[in-house]
């Protein structure tokens, strides 16, 4: 297949996840009401996020989550006015996750499975842990300095301890279905349309 066709197929793919973490983050979340009208939520969109990082690479999978669950906080008023925020550190997910795991631990060209399960968990970990510490840091200054909201304090707790429970469960999520879904790809000989 050559680069074209790939780059098609990732496009197709990219729409797909975007679609799967909207529907993830927008209907399977527990939302968490907050002092001041705001919110915070536990879900597994960034699972999704990290999941088609690790098929698709860091750009077209950090895409699809982004698009994803940006078009979800479009769509729900009380996160509405965190969309530029949440595209901006899904796409980081996806970047970083992509790079530990395709640039550094080069997944796509092994068929080693205890390599690539390690590699897989430290893929997720490193772009999971990004969004643990800057997801409540950037929500906390986007809140203070952008939108002015004086509670911005009070919703960084809440914000760090969901995030810490998001990041864990879509660490484990994303590597159990990653790899079993992967083996099925390469079985069928779809694998090697993304790589």
């Amino acid at each position: 297949m050559n680069q074209s066709s790939k780059r098609i197929y990732k496009v197709a793919l990219t729409g797909l996840f975007a679609a799967m973490s909207y529907v993830v983050f927008t209907f399977l979340q527990f939302k968490i009401t907050l002092p001041g009208g705001d919110a915070t939520s536990i879900h597994l969109g960034n699972a999704v996020c990290v999941l088609g990082a690790l098929l698709l690479g860091g750009l077209y999978g950090g895409l699809g989550g982004a698009v994803g669950m940006t078009i979800g906080d479009l769509f729900d008023p009380v996160y509405a006015i965190y969309a530029p925020k949440t595209f901006l550190l899904k796409l980081c997910i996806g970047l970083i996750t992509g790079f530990l795991a395709h640039r550094l631990g080069r997944i796509g060209e092994s068929s080693d499975k205890t390599y690539i399960l390690v590699w897989t968990a430290l893929a997720a970990a490193g772009g999971l842990l990004f969004n643990v510490i800057f997801d409540p840091l950037v929500g906390y200054f986007y809140k203070l300095l952008i939108l002015g909201k004086p509670a911005a304090e009070v919703s960084l707790v809440w914000n760090a301890a969901a995030t810490l429970i998001n990041a864990v469960t879509s660490a484990i999520v994303s590597v159990v279905i990653y790899l079993p879904l992967r083996n099925a790809l390469v079985k069928s000989g779809l694998y090697s349309k993304i790589h």
